[in-house]
């Protein structure tokens, strides 16, 4: 029976050594978003803090640890007297003043970074307007008709004001490697900033259960320098591309005959809809429903055809194009940058 309590023990540690190691990986998965890893002031600050508590719950183990050891095997040697009032002494010092002093230290710091996260440390180059749908994230920029959707650009090096708003349930805007969480709330206007410290393409995601499609509502910041960001806003400014070819025209003529005009835009066309994305730049973002697939031609085709198979519970139901003019409407689409 020793032998098997024995072994029914490493299998239980075996099990737990595993769970770890899963556990482990799955924090270290290749190109997974992290404010260990970041890339603004936002993000910075807060892994600062992250980093401090850390070494301080390190220390504090290696105490208990130490204690432990120091317990099982000084104090029960049998030359050794015990001294009662020893206990009472350590338990005042170590177990309720040294607690104290660090638990004030770390309340300080984390006032400090607060009141950082509050606002930038100078004023904003821009404010961005960002509104929260089922499922889907709307980007509007200042002075601008044009809007994106599931993608945000900025300028790097520069403070950005972030105004956000909800038209249904609540959301949470968060991008990890440049700033903590900021919740959107039906009926108010949240503000958070962004300040992207070098170019590249930072993930973030919805981080409040918002329904059914709530994975599936991802967005990506795109951090410029000055110019190509400028560069990038004219060409919102202005109307979608021409079709340069007979089958993006023909595309363009069954995008105008098809319900699609009843709920997109397309700067330049008469399809002025509001319900759905701002189409005039679709053929350049990075995924199609906020992250749900690539934005490829042949996952462009099955989501005009029936998003319904690729994002469950999304507003657009089925559209019934003619399968000899998909071909064109994809062409069309994605020719649209």
């Amino acid at each position: 029976m020793s032998g098997h309590r024995a072994g029914h023990r490493r299998r239980r540690l075996v099990l737990l050594a595993g769970s770890g190691l899963v556990l482990l990986a799955s924090g270290c998965a290749a190109g997974a978003p992290s404010t260990l890893d970041p890339a603004g002031t936002g993000a910075r600050r807060v892994e600062g803090f992250w980093w401090l508590l850390f070494w301080i719950s390190v220390a504090v183990f290696a105490e208990v640890m130490a204690l432990l050891a120091w317990a099982l095997v000084f104090r029960r040697r049998p030359d050794r007297r015990i001294n009662h009032s020893d206990p009472i002494r350590f338990v005042v010092v170590a177990g309720a003043g040294l607690p104290f002093v660090v638990l004030v230290a770390v309340f300080g710091v984390g006032l400090r970074d607060l009141a950082a996260l509050g606002k930038p440390d100078r004023p904003p180059a821009a404010t961005i307007e960002v509104t929260g749908h089922k499922w889907w994230w709307e980007v509007r920029y200042p002075g601008v008709d044009g809007a994106t959707a599931n993608e945000i650009h900025i300028p790097v090096g520069e403070p950005v004001l972030v105004r956000l708003r909800t038209v249904d349930v609540l959301h949470s805007f968060w991008v990890p490697q440049l700033m903590p969480k900021t919740d959107l709330i039906a009926g108010k206007v949240r503000e958070t900033w962004l300040h992207a410290q070098r170019p590249g393409e930072y993930r973030g995601q919805c981080a409040e259960y918002c329904g059914l499609q709530h994975a599936h509502m991802a967005f990506l910041v795109v951090a410029h320098p000055r110019a190509e960001f400028d560069a990038w806003l004219g060409r919102l400014a202005a109307p979608a591309p021409v079709p340069d070819s007979d089958a993006e025209r023909r595309g363009q003529e069954a995008f105008l005959q098809n319900a699609c005009v009843a709920c997109h835009t397309v700067r330049g066309t008469a399809a002025d809809g509001t319900v759905g994305p701002d189409l005039s730049t679709i053929g350049s973002r990075w995924s199609l429903g906020a992250g749900a697939v690539p934005n490829d031609g042949g996952h462009l085709g099955g989501w005009i055809a029936n998003s319904q198979t690729i994002k469950p519970g999304n507003a657009m139901p089925p559209q019934p194009v003619d399968a000899a003019a998909l071909p064109d409407l994809i062409a069309y689409l994605r020719s649209l940058r």
